[in-house]
């Protein structure tokens, strides 16, 4: 690949699914990883080594790959709030105490606003969530700036990452905690 073409999106991308894979068998990313290196294969590389009895990483062990999940898991909800599907926000916040009124409520002020809310790949980018995994342990805090058709970026959805759920279930657990303006 040429170096030119890398960015921190691809590398996002490469780390997620170096991790993916490595949660299904570990043997497969050794092989790529000595393929990327341009490393040849033994034909020993080639028989599958027999099934590592320890338990695989947890989802939160890569931090890298696990931003990735909160990323999406993040643009998910602003995604469905751009299509004002509050019932799918509704299910999908449920167990944060947010259900389709409550959306409706919460994004009220945003729609008096702004006529729509982008989700283009500038509303996508890093520059729009921001991610403190420093202010208490086992908690990630998240804020996912939302990209209106002004520039003003002065509304976002705030959330927690709890770890060791998200470790337990395989996937981010995220919570919603409000959507704000300032």
């Amino acid at each position: 690949m040429l170096q030119s073409a890398r960015n921190d999106e691809l590398d996002d991308f490469v780390e997620w699914l170096g991790e993916l894979t490595r949660q299904v068998d570990s043997s497969l990313l050794d092989e790529w990883e000595k393929l990327a290196a341009g490393d040849d294969l033994d034909q020993a590389d080639l028989v599958r080594p027999p099934l590592d009895a320890t338990a695989p990483r947890p989802v939160s062990g890569n931090a890298r790959a696990f931003r990735v999940l909160v990323r999406n898991a993040m643009f998910r909800r602003v995604e469905l709030a751009g299509r004002r599907d509050r019932a799918t926000l509704g299910e999908l916040d449920r167990d944060a105490g947010w259900d389709a009124d409550a959306w409706e409520d919460a994004m009220a002020p945003y729609w008096d606003e702004h006529p729509t809310l982008l989700t283009d790949a500038d509303a996508r980018g890093p520059a729009l969530l921001m991610i403190d995994d420093s202010t208490e342990p086992g908690v990630w805090r998240v804020r996912q700036i939302l990209h209106d058709p002004e520039g003003y970026h002065d509304w976002a959805f705030l959330a927690s990452v709890d770890l060791a759920a998200s470790d337990e279930a395989g996937y981010a657990v995220v919570h919603l905690g409000g959507v704000s303006c300032g």
